[in-house]
């Protein structure tokens, strides 16, 4: 950020951060020296014999090393499926195909006129964090869909768009492990979870994907209230200070092209095509409601529901491609912008355009990720980290604030929370459950730091993502630049997090239906 008259002490600290910060290579290098440094550092564990014993396994595991022979054979041969099965990739992709066709339809820019002309200006960051709380339902597409959502509602509002942007991924990242609707991370967390308590002498009360709710709904509440007057307080106001550009630059590379709504007119044409895309809207959920509800339906686990797992959890990218592709091909027809067949695959195809920065960057990331799953050098980490709090032999509710701070920085490394829960609960949650603490309260501690810390890691690939769509205003931005705006919201977000969690404990409220802190 360039200093400018008026900054304020906090522009001083945060512009130190972000020039740090953009001193770390750009996020394709970054990660390729990344993987350089990964594969020597598990050469040398694995030279030293070092291993890792998984809590519930019977046998350890040694550290693999990328400099042997079976290190070179395993990437020789798995370079393409590591690229394949990059698991944001195919999500990235399909959702922003539908995104894509939505906002070149015109659908998105009218819908928006529509649904926020009434809105006061000053709600909109508290309207845009509530929804990314409920919008949590769709999982990772969350952090794909609703940011540029936001930006076009405060570019329409005639706030900055940037604002809108950083505000809602930063509502969706840091907040992403609580909502006010029951998700399928709760019914994963809680299937983590009580698997490990069958094997307890003690196993507490039975966890259910309901177990955090009445805690995950006032997190919701203060999160919200909390993203949203840092965006209008802390961001918006910098932004605004630092000069950064409401436009797109013209001839910028990003992802996610952002039509700029000017005013808030909805056109005669564009309501006729709204009504046909609410049509379509609604057969659309009635056609998916239909096809889940109907009994022997092929969404449904063997035992006929939907929790902890369900082939319909797996299938919320297909849900929500439906429910953004269906209702843009009819306005597109209605308002004559798709009038031909061969105009969605153009459309479709200028998406896949926007997205090649991130497709490159996800080749190396995805190898990265691979190799550090497949070292086992994460599990090394992760289980190290646990043996250390256990050692300190912490017995209080110090323990409970030393496991988020632990969950919080390997949450910088392990970015997935099922994967990092799954080896954490199986160390904490008999851990904890012999100090007299519930399963579930165990689990609401891990969300803080399974959430508060992941929207500062360049290993978070949603994080290259909302920075590709940060270079379509700022081409120069860099990692720093994202680090910078994001700190506030992390240390807030950590801290309110934190505080509400010590309020439940202190005053022994409910997480859940019949769930306590305490046995």
């Amino acid at each position: 950020m360039s200093a400018t008259a008026g900054t304020t002490r906090t522009d001083r600290l945060l512009g130190g951060v972000e020039r740090v910060g953009n001193r770390i290579p750009e996020p394709f290098v970054l990660f390729v020296g990344l993987f350089v440094a990964l594969a020597v550092a598990s050469t040398a564990m694995a030279l030293t014999s070092t291993t890792v014993r998984l809590p519930g396994a019977d046998e350890t595991q040694a550290v693999r090393g990328f400099f042997t022979g079976e290190g070179i054979r395993w990437f020789t041969t798995t370079l393409v499926d590591n690229f394949t099965s990059f698991p944001p990739l195919g999500t990235v992709v399909v959702i922003l195909l539908a995104v894509g066709l939505a906002q070149r339809s015109g659908l998105m820019s009218a819908l928006i006129r529509r649904a926020f002309s009434g809105a006061p200006r000053w709600v909109l960051p508290y309207l845009v964090a509530a929804v990314c709380m409920v919008g949590h339902v769709m999982a990772d597409s969350v952090m794909i869909v609703i940011p540029p959502l936001a930006a076009m509602v405060f570019k329409a509002a005639g706030r900055h768009p940037v604002a809108g942007l950083l505000g809602a991924f930063a509502a969706a990242g840091a907040a992403y492990s609580t909502s006010f609707v029951v998700t399928s991370l709760d019914a994963l967390f809680a299937g983590i979870t009580q698997s490990v308590t069958a094997t307890l002498p003690n196993p507490g009360t039975p966890v259910t994907p309901v177990s955090n709710w009445f805690y995950n709904i006032a997190c919701s509440i203060v999160l919200t209230v909390v993203c949203g007057a840092l965006t209008t307080r802390v961001l918006e106001p910098r932004l605004e200070r630092a000069g950064v550009p409401t436009t797109q630059v013209e001839g910028s590379e990003g992802i996610g092209t952002v039509e700029d709504v000017q005013e808030l007119a909805v056109s005669h044409q564009d309501r006729a095509g709204l009504r046909r895309a609410g049509m379509a809207f609604a057969l659309t959920v009635l056609g998916l409601g239909t096809l889940v509800l109907v009994p022997g339906s092929p969404l449904r686990n063997d035992g006929g529901g939907f929790l902890p797992e369900s082939p319909l959890l797996d299938s919320i990218p297909f849900v929500v491609f439906c429910l953004l592709a269906v209702p843009a091909l009819a306005f597109g027809r209605a308002t004559g912008s798709l009038a031909r067949a061969a105009d969605v695959p153009r459309v479709m195809g200028e998406a896949v355009r926007d997205m090649a920065p991130f497709i490159v960057l996800a080749f190396v990331l995805g190898q990265f990720v691979a190799l550090f799953t497949w070292s086992r050098v994460g599990s090394w980490m992760a289980v190290s980290g646990a043996s250390l709090l256990n050692r300190l032999d912490l017995t209080g509710f110090e323990a409970v604030i030393a496991f988020i701070v632990l969950a919080s920085l390997l949450n910088l490394f392990i970015t997935s929370g099922s994967s990092m829960w799954t080896i954490m609960g199986a160390v904490f949650v008999p851990l904890f459950a012999l100090l007299g603490y519930e399963p579930a309260f165990t689990q609401a501690a891990f969300r803080v730091g399974d959430s508060a810390t992941q929207i500062i890691t360049p290993l978070n690939p949603y994080v290259v993502l909302v920075l590709a769509m940060l270079r379509r205003y700022e081409p120069e931005a860099g990692l720093g630049t994202l680090i910078a705006r994001f700190l506030p919201y992390t240390l807030c977000f950590w801290i309110a997090w934190v505080l509400m969690l010590s309020l439940w404990f202190v005053l022994d409220l409910p997480f859940g239906p019949g769930q306590f802190a305490r046995m």
